[in-house]
């Protein structure tokens, strides 16, 4: 079983005009960061629009993933008390039964996606009841009873949201589950640098990055000097590296994967969907370099559509293209 504690963000997908990120201010096809004012705003603007809602978050993706594809996967998190918060929590539970969100005080967590004709996507991120995450929301017994724990450095956003982290961490030391570290993002890394640091030595048994949060961690300039630094300090560690492909280094063995070409039209959800096939991988029982490959190849599917999950139907297309081994034919 994967036990995942991340930030639920309920996407908001909204199809809108230019003109329309014109009157809002926003600069079209970036990310923004939201208060709960700003996030007002534009749901006021957009009012009477269609509106399609969808389970998010980084987290999130990676855990509605793995039980998508078979897997015991739970997503442990907090949403508000609001319709955003019913509405991820039904959906959640036909995705991954075993799930459990608490609710909080604070508004749902959301990512508003404004879609302009071009297809283009600008986000606009509230965290919302995501801070409110802390001890009193989380469920030991699961963190004792997974295989693997898994959480990411959005987590470190704030003191409650660390501290059920670091209890759980230390609930798995105790119970021999391996603790599965993505440090998602380049702002988080350079924010909690010396922190994750000291995760990597104490804690952390498989560690993902990207090149540019890798070379912020160790203060390295190569891809070379990463992986260097990296086998003084995990037992597993993936780097991706674009797209020339990613390594996977495991007790001496170091892996070479490769991208799968293909026409990408939206990078968004890669590194979740890379994290869900390299666990899948792993509980399948495959080799690291076999996991790797899996990874590679979900993240390739991945970035050939918009959004960052896939539908029902696409899931079970993908849940064959494992079973009859694609991942392998590069």
């Amino acid at each position: 079983m994967v036990y995942g504690i991340g930030n639920p963000l309920i996407d908001i997908l909204i199809q809108v005009s230019e003109d329309d990120i014109s009157a809002l201010g926003l600069s079209k096809g970036t990310m923004h960061l939201l208060d709960l004012q700003e996030r007002a705003r534009i749901l006021d603007h957009c009012s009477g629009f269609p509106v399609e809602y969808r389970c998010g978050g980084s987290c999130p993706n990676t855990i509605i993933a793995l039980a998508s594809l078979g897997v015991d996967a739970v997503l442990g998190g907090k949403v508000g008390p609001d319709k955003e918060g019913d509405e991820y929590i039904r959906q959640l539970s036909e995705l991954s039964p075993g799930s459990h969100l608490s609710r909080g005080k604070e508004a749902t967590g959301s990512s508003i996606i404004l879609i302009t004709p071009d297809t283009e996507r600008t986000m606009n991120t509230f965290l919302g009841a995501n801070r409110e995450f802390s001890l009193d929301d989380l469920d030991l017994d699961l963190v004792r009873n997974a295989d693997y724990f898994y959480f990411t450095g959005y987590m470190w956003d704030t003191d409650a949201q660390k501290a059920a982290i670091l209890a759980a961490l230390g609930a798995c030391k105790n119970a021999g589950t391996k603790i599965v570290f993505d440090a998602a993002d380049p702002f988080a890394v350079n924010r909690n640098r010396a922190e994750f640091l000291q995760l990597l030595d104490s804690h952390v048994d498989i560690l993902f990055a990207n090149r540019e949060e890798a070379g912020i961690l160790f203060g390295c300039d190569s891809m070379e000097s990463c992986l260097a630094a990296l086998k003084e300090r995990c037992e597993t560690a993936v780097v991706k590296n674009g797209r020339h492909g990613s390594v996977v280094y495991s007790a001496g063995s170091e892996h070479h994967i490769p991208i799968f070409p293909v026409e990408a039209v939206d990078s968004t959800g890669a590194g979740d969907m890379y994290a869900a096939g390299f666990l899948y991988g792993l509980i399948q029982g495959f080799s690291l370099r076999e996991a790797g490959l899996c990874a590679s190849w979900l993240a390739g599917r991945v970035v050939t559509i918009k959004g960052a999950q896939f539908s029902s139907d696409e899931f079970r297309a993908i849940k064959r293209g494992f079973d009859a081994r694609e991942w392998e034919k590069s």
